[in-house]
């Protein structure tokens, strides 16, 4: 099968994360997803995030609510020892279940940087991306950038619709005191 491996903090786990995950199996040919909730992003401040299991928690309600889509919840990177880096998780993946093909979920965002990523060759050359856009990122120029490092990199380009709500903004609405429920899952 071809897995799409969607990881990230999903905190919260919303309506744009759906969109991104019924695109990848309705119109980008993976049969399944992986949702991988992450205990802790190596780019982002560990004490503004819940614990990883509270959100793989919520996760799990939010997808139980929607039991049309193919979509797997995975806590993998809780039960691994930290440094969770991306390849870790890919490589057990494919140790745990070799007849499957993965490929990792990105967004534009971390294309920019994703130079910066531990062992991105790897990634790239063994697993490859798909991109989904984002507001205020160029992915041809980052694809283009990445490719001249090595050509046989795997990125794709997603022709996915623009995706325009974000967890932060719906963390911002709600401690601002407003109804953000219609945007989350």
């Amino acid at each position: 099968m071809n897995i799409a491996v969607y990881s990230g903090s999903f905190n919260p786990l919303h309506k744009g994360h759906e969109a991104i995950i019924r695109f990848l199996t309705q119109k980008a040919g993976f049969d399944q997803v992986y949702l991988v909730v992450t205990p802790q992003n190596p780019f982002k401040d560990a004490h503004s995030l819940p614990a990883g299991q509270d959100r793989y928690d919520a996760a799990a309600a939010a997808l139980a609510r929607h039991p049309d889509l193919k979509v797997k919840l995975q806590d993998i990177e809780l039960k691994m020892t930290p440094p969770q880096y991306t390849i870790r998780t890919l490589d057990a993946l494919k140790a745990r279940e070799p007849e499957n093909n993965f490929t990792l979920v990105i967004g534009a965002d971390n294309l920019a940087s994703f130079g910066g990523w531990r062992y991105h060759e790897r990634i790239l050359r063994e697993y490859g991306v798909v991109v989904f856009p984002r507001l205020g990122y160029h992915r041809g120029r980052d694809k283009a950038r990445l490719m001249k490092e090595d050509p046989s990199y795997k990125i794709t380009l997603l022709k996915a619709p623009l995706v325009t709500i974000s967890s932060t903004q719906i963390r911002e609405g709600m401690a601002a005191g407003k109804d953000m429920s219609r945007w989350l899952m």
